[in-house]
């Protein structure tokens, strides 16, 4: 039996900015947790249990397209026919996640990322459980179910560390590329993959709207809507990238007012991108309201998570007006010197 596993993710700063070149910060949630276990099993071919989910597939019957077929798959391509042969068959592959499915928390990549490593392991190919390729085969995976992911999600749960993160626009779909080039916002940040300091531990909010909402459509609509207005979305981008930039600076100095009021500024901007909802803007209002120094949404939007920055003295306040205006959990992280301490629901 071989198991391993992945964390969620939030990200700080940059959404949706960072699709189109522009720097974004982002940090694992390692006590929620998708795991991958694999079994040798009887039976013929490769079963794909996911209890949770209410799945329970043959890779060879699956679609391609299948998130977990879609990770064997990632991973079958770095191995020759005869490892092919040889190896993929007579297994059961278990899946299980403490993740809220379309939430912003990075569900669909820790779990491709688990099932990508854990595979790798029972099959003696270390080189292909490395972060570095667990990251990469999970940003395939990525391409399918996010259509133009920006490489963020893969990378923060297959290195499990904060990152602060450019996004190399190679990987980009041609017509992006092209048109980056033609619009006026050819002039970025070169890609980076970086470990951030924290000048002081904070301490954030993390609420859960209850709303599903899948990336890929709100990645989708924004951009369409740059597509059709290019300049002003460029406008967007670049200011979600020097908000980022800042926020960098101001965690190493551990100076949380001015994170704060990065925090809402970059909220601002992501409405103007239309990719918040009501049920987000109740939240960041509840959590101004008590006291929280930012707060903004996480991740892709119309629903999933927000997060809040809070001192020791207004956590429990800013908490509980979450929690009435409509937040269906809240959980506390602290982001410190070493790392991440602290999780609790």
């Amino acid at each position: 039996m071989t198991t391993a596993s992945a964390p969620g993710k939030i990200i700080l700063f940059g959404e949706h900015a960072v699709v189109y070149g522009q720097p974004a910060i982002a940090v694992p949630v390692p006590q929620v947790r998708a795991t991958a276990v694999i079994t040798p099993a009887p039976h013929a071919g490769i079963l794909l249990a996911a209890a949770d989910f209410g799945q329970n597939v043959w890779w060879h019957k699956a679609s391609p397209t299948h998130p977990l077929a879609a990770a064997v798959h990632a991973l079958a391509s770095q191995l020759t026919l005869a490892e092919q042969d040889q190896s993929l068959s007579h297994l059961t592959i278990t899946v299980s996640s403490t993740i809220p499915v379309a939430s912003g928390l990075g569900s669909g990549a820790a779990i491709a990322a688990a099932l990508i490593r854990a595979l790798a392991l029972h099959l003696g190919r270390a080189d292909l459980a490395t972060p570095a390729a667990v990251s990469a085969l999970t940003y395939e995976v990525e391409r399918i179910h996010h259509g133009t992911p920006s490489g963020i999600d893969n990378t923060v749960v297959s290195y499990e560390q904060p990152v602060y993160f450019v996004r190399d626009l190679a990987t980009a779909a041609p017509d992006i590329l092209e048109r980056l080039h033609t619009t006026g916002l050819s002039d970025l940040p070169a890609p980076a993959l970086e470990p951030f300091a924290v000048g002081q531990p904070i301490t954030l909010l993390i609420g859960y709207t209850g709303v599903a909402a899948p990336t890929k459509e709100s990645v989708g609509d924004v951009r369409r809507q740059w597509l059709a207005d290019a300049p002003a979305f460029n406008a967007l981008f670049a200011a979600c990238g020097r908000i980022a930039q800042q926020a960098r600076h101001a965690l190493a100095a551990g100076d949380t007012a001015s994170l704060g009021r990065l925090m809402w500024d970059n909220h601002a901007l992501l409405q103007e991108m239309t990719v918040s909802s009501a049920e987000l803007d109740a939240l960041v209002v509840a959590a101004r309201t008590a006291g929280a120094l930012g707060a903004k949404l996480s991740g892709g939007g119309r629903g999933g998570n927000m997060i809040a920055l809070v001192t020791a003295e207004t956590s429990a306040a800013v908490r509980h007006a979450l929690l009435t205006a409509g937040a269906h959990t809240v959980l506390e992280m602290v982001l410190g010197r070493d790392w991440l301490s602290g999780l609790a629901e």
